[in-house]
């Protein structure tokens, strides 16, 4: 096995890990704060507050006497309250219950349990708002798409498949015969759509209907590229258009989906039609587990890229409660996916190669950053919502495993002893170090 070709191979690897580290800073900081500014609510000291692990390169205090500093090592953060022997929030008790009564009060294991539980329950709650304000503010910023269908701008296409008489604000009324009356019925439509260059519209145009004739709806017209997929490492880029695959002519984004789906993973050669100029590739496709509607999954023969309409619709911008609800469900549906993920890793229902570890996490950053700032942003929302999933799990050391000792301690009356929290602390070190591995391991040996 070759390791180094595992490595990022869509930029160069610097840019790779300049995006992880930033995207790794942003989270960790929400994760940390929200846990900070939970526990000052709460009476609770914090004397350190440190994104990175290891040799410190900057600190200062502040009027409160919490030190802030940025670590060697940026693979995380912590916050250590007041009474803390070390970063993970274990009792130093060797000079605990030297404290008086009110300092203890202070502390992250003499504040009352109500406190504790919501400092730790802060960090992942945290990770959820970040998630949600940013699919929110890109919902607002990238707007809605007006209805019925509107152009607002048509797409570079090759002068076989462009439309020439359509024009920017025009509205889609009807295709190939059929009625338009949102982006519903107009991909309806796209499964009765003869495979001809030119399709028949009807549109309105400044209050006049009127019919022409335009592009085939949906061209292999590249609108975005996955990490890892055999179009990335093959070099294609946003933007460009497939028009044949092994020789033959293509013309609707279906035509390549069905050939690399019954491809079996055969390597495929593409003409590719980049600003004017046609050019070969070839890859193969990879097989690859997807979700389903009803939370089951699928597997498939995939190259790693998502299609576009021949134009960029017209948009407005959604009301604030619009917005939120619709980042809310974002979050909701990449939580439910994630654990469906999960459950059918374990029962065996699909590969373990579907759990990534540090290095494929650190090739989807790159990938997410190469293709724009808005596409980073959203991966940054994407992946806080896993981190405050994963942290949300009942493993020692993570802030679920905290909160089923606070639960225990809320049933029973008592805390756990100190000698069952440093077992089960151990047990969970060792457990979260085995699945990092095992993930690291997925990165350099799965295809």
């Amino acid at each position: 096995m070759d390791v180094i070709s595992q490595l990022p191979n869509f930029g160069n690897i610097g840019f790779t890990v300049v995006a992880f580290i930033v995207a790794l800073s942003v989270i960790v900081a929400i994760h940390e704060f929200g846990h900070y500014i939970v526990a000052r609510w709460c009476g609770i000291y914090s004397e350190v507050f440190s994104i990175g692990f290891g040799p410190v390169l900057f600190s200062r205090e502040d009027s409160r006497g919490t030190k802030w500093q940025i670590a060697a090592l940026p693979l995380g953060g912590y916050v250590k309250f007041l009474g803390d022997a070390s970063a993970a929030s274990d009792k130093a008790s060797d000079t605990f219950d030297q404290l008086d009564e009110e300092t203890k009060r202070h502390t992250m294991h003499g504040a009352p349990l109500w406190a504790r539980a919501a400092t730790v329950a802060a960090g992942p709650v945290f990770n959820f708002v970040l998630s949600i304000l940013i699919f929110s503010a890109m919902l607002m910023w990238r707007g809605q798409e007006v209805e019925p269908p509107t152009i607002g701008a048509l797409a570079d296409l090759p002068a076989a498949q462009a439309g020439e008489g359509l024009q920017p604000g025009d509205t889609i009324l009807g295709i190939g015969g059929q009625t338009v009356t949102d982006y519903g019925s107009l991909y309806e439509a796209f499964a009765t759509l003869p495979l001809e260059r030119q399709i028949a519209y009807r549109i309105d145009r400044d209050g006049t209907q009127q019919d022409i004739t335009g592009p085939y709806p949906f061209p292999v017209l590249i609108d975005s590229l996955q990490a890892r997929s055999a179009a990335i490492r093959a070099g294609l880029k946003v933007g460009d258009v497939i028009t044949h695959v092994d020789g033959e002519p293509i013309i609707a984004f279906s035509q390549l989906q069905e050939i690399v789906g019954a491809s079996e993973g055969r390597e495929l050669d593409l003409t590719v039609w980049r600003d004017g100029t046609e050019m070969a590739v070839t890859l193969a496709p990879k097989r690859v587990d997807l979700p389903t509607a009803d939370g089951g999954f699928e597997t498939r023969w995939l190259i790693g890229l998502t299609g576009a309409l021949f134009f960029t619709p017209e948009r407005h911008m959604p009301s604030f409660v619009d917005a939120v609800s619709g980042g809310a469900e974002q979050m909701v549906f990449i939580v439910k996916s994630s654990l469906s993920g999960l459950y059918h890793i374990v029962t065996g229902a699909i590969s373990t190669c579907n759990l990534s570890g540090p290095l494929g996490i650190a090739q989807t950053t790159g990938a997410a950053a190469s293709q724009g700032l808005s596409s980073f942003i959203w991966f940054i929302a994407v992946l806080s919502t896993a981190v405050g999933m994963l942290n949300l799990f009942p493993i020692p050391v993570l802030d679920g495993g905290h909160l089923v000792f606070h639960a225990y301690e809320a049933l029973t009356g008592r805390p756990p002893s100190d000698g069952a929290l440093r077992v089960l602390m151990g047990a969970g070190l060792m457990l979260l170090l085995s699945l990092m591995v095992f993930s690291l391991t997925n990165d350099v040996f799965c295809p």
